[in-house]
C-alpha cells in the first residue's frame, strides 16, 4: 500500500471527529461554509459568497438574505454604495466560537487515549504537513511515487 493510500485510510477516523460537530451545527453546510468564509475574509460581498459557494450570484444573494434575518450576518458598508457586504453577527461570531469549541474537546477526548508521545508525533505531522503545501487552497494532493 503506498503511503498516500495509507494516510488517506486512516485520515477518515481523523476527519469524522473534526466534521462530527460541523453535522450537527445549527445551521445547514452551507450556511456554516458561509459563516467560515466571512470570518476569514472579515467581510464579503454577494460575489464573494457565490464563489465561495460555486453557487450563481441570485443564490448568494438570497442565501445571505435569510442569514441576515436570522441574525447571523449584519451588512456593513461596502467600498461603493452599490455593493452590498456582510460581516459575522455576534450571534454568527458566537455560533462558531462554540462549534470550534466543541470540536476542540471532542479532539482532546481522543488525544486523551493516545500516549505522549505519540500525541507529539500526529502534531509534528501535522504541522509537516501544513509546512509542504496541505493548508493551501488548491494544493495538489499528489504525492511522489516514492510514497
Amino acid at each position: 500500500m503506498r503511503l498516500a493510500d495509507a494516510i488517506d485510510e486512516l485520515a477518515g477516523s481523523f476527519v469524522s471527529v473534526w466534521e462530527a460537530r460541523h453535522l450537527a451545527a445549527p445551521v445547514p453546510a452551507t450556511q456554516l461554509r458561509v459563516l467560515f468564509a466571512v470570518e476569514r475574509q472579515g467581510t464579503i460581498n454577494v460575489t464573494g459568497v457565490a464563489a465561495e459557494l460555486d453557487a450563481l450570484l441570485s443564490s448568494a444573494s438570497r442565501l445571505c438574505s435569510r442569514m441576515e434575518t436570522a441574525g447571523l450576518l449584519e451588512r456593513t458598508p461596502g467600498p461603493n454604495r452599490r455593493v452590498i457586504a456582510y460581516r459575522l453577527s455576534s450571534q454568527g461570531a458566537a455560533m462558531l466560537a462554540e462549534l470550534r469549541s466543541e470540536r476542540r474537546r471532542d479532539l482532546a477526548e481522543v488525544l486523551l487515549g493516545m500516549e505522549a508521545d505519540d500525541r507529539r508525533t500526529l502534531l509534528d505531522g501535522l504541522r509537516c504537513f501544513r509546512e509542504a503545501g496541505g493548508a493551501r487552497p488548491g494544493a495538489s494532493a499528489e504525492v511522489p511515487e516514492s510514497a
